[in-house]
């Protein structure tokens, strides 16, 4: 009979092997510290757009001009972009250094389970947009985010559904604050992805 310490080392590869077939484990922990950093120099770009002289903390009551539509969604689109394409070139070589395939099966159960709430959500801000709604376009962001990434938790780390809670959350305070929504965008976005990404790269990058 094998001794009792064969059998968890049995079990062990067993629970990698279950998990390597469910969950998409090439997610980079650096991809979420560039995002975020991406997503607090987009703040900041949108502060000296908007809110300049007044203070990051100020209250804002005013609504954004349509004037400033344009390079705002600009702004956006430039750290939507930046985020995907460092996300997809350091998950990939992470996968390639790990001898595992990029796309699979769990990777496109990841890529629907995100796009289901991401592209309701996007739909969602750009019907708040059409109809001047702008104060509560960054808690739609947050929420749905927060939404996407709890709906894609199972296939990731399990890190990932606090992000998800969190990203929530800070979307529900925007939604009561919308006088801060730039500052929330700049906390949900910029400094919890930071976070996350830095604890996900000591525990699962290195």
């Amino acid at each position: 009979m094998k001794p009792a310490d064969h059998y968890q080392e049995d079990l062990a590869s067993i629970r990698k092997m279950m998990e390597q077939s469910s969950k998409f484990l090439s997610l980079s922990g650096l991809s979420g510290i560039l995002a975020g950093t991406y997503a607090l120099l987009g703040a900041s770009a949108a502060y000296y757009l908007i809110q300049f002289p007044l203070a990051p903390i100020d209250y804002r009551q005013e609504s954004v001009r349509g004037a400033n539509l344009v390079p705002l969604l600009a702004i956006a689109a430039a750290v939507l972009v930046a985020s995907l394409a460092s996300g997809y070139w350091l998950s990939r070589r992470k996968a390639e250094k790990a001898g595992q395939p990029f796309w699979n099966e769990t990777s496109r159960r990841l890529v629907i389970n995100l796009l289901i709430p991401l592209a309701t959500g996007g739909l969602f801000t750009l019907l708040l947009l059409l109809n001047g709604h702008f104060g509560v376009v960054a808690p739609s962001l947050l929420i749905f985010y927060g939404l996407a990434l709890t709906n894609a938790s199972p296939n990731l780390y399990g890190e990932i559904r606090y992000l998800g809670y969190s990203e929530i959350l800070i979307g529900l305070a925007a939604a009561l604050w919308p006088g801060y929504g730039l500052l929330f965008w700049a906390l949900g976005f910029g400094v919890l992805h930071i976070l996350y990404g830095a604890v996900m790269y000591r525990k699962y990058d290195r």
